[in-house]
């Protein structure tokens, strides 16, 4: 499956991330969280940066960060999300990684859509807002993190909205995306489902 690339998109706490390293290891594929980059963006627009700066003097060590996964900066990253200027700064390092020898997988909004429209599988990956509020409050309550369930439903709900509302490449399936709807499965099924259209996709070679 060399050269193969696999496009992953959906909303927050569908199960994506988890799916989308799931399937770069099983076949041995580079992986990219792409809302990583996102939310690296939004930690430094919260530090004072401007949005557009920030994108473009991104780098990879910025990506290692446990503060990326806070409540804040994720709506940050989402608010960021929002303006062209700095998706079109972040478009290049996102196709680049796709391109690699040996295949890769990236995870995210607009993969499927925007970044790598050739992509040769295109899963979208959801679940209802209910689901993702109970999964991502359970994984900031392991963390840590002081906040209500309420709060977390309030944010799922607030950035689908933006999300999907955005002008420029807004949250959607592609035409051709095969979805998964995540909430009743378990994460081991949600896994097999996806490695399945992937080797359908490409011909169980």
């Amino acid at each position: 499956m060399t050269g193969c690339t696999v496009a992953i998109d959906g909303p927050a706490a569908a199960g994506k991330g988890t799916i989308s390293k799931a399937v770069a290891r099983h076949f041995g594929f580079a992986h990219l969280d792409t809302g990583l980059l996102y939310r690296a963006v939004g930690a430094k627009v919260l530090g004072g940066a401007s949005p557009e700066a920030a994108a473009r003097a991104l780098n990879p060590d910025d990506l290692e960060n446990d503060a990326l996964r806070t409540p804040a900066v994720a709506q940050a990253a989402s608010e960021v999300a929002a303006i062209p200027a700095v998706r079109q700064a972040l478009l290049e390092f996102q196709r680049a990684f796709a391109g690699r020898d040996g295949g890769a997988v990236l995870d995210g909004r607009d993969i499927g859509t925007v970044i790598c429209p050739e992509a040769d599988a295109k899963l979208f990956v959801t679940a209802s807002a209910v689901v993702r509020a109970k999964r991502r409050f359970a994984e900031l309550s392991e963390k840590g993190i002081s906040v209500t369930y309420e709060q977390v439903l309030a944010d799922v709900e607030a950035r689908d909205a933006r999300d999907m509302g955005r002008a420029d490449a807004p949250l959607r399936p592609a035409d051709d995306a095969v979805e998964i709807d995540t909430s009743q499965m378990s994460i081991e099924d949600a896994i097999a489902a996806a490695v399945a259209v992937i080797e359908a996709k490409r011909g169980g070679v």
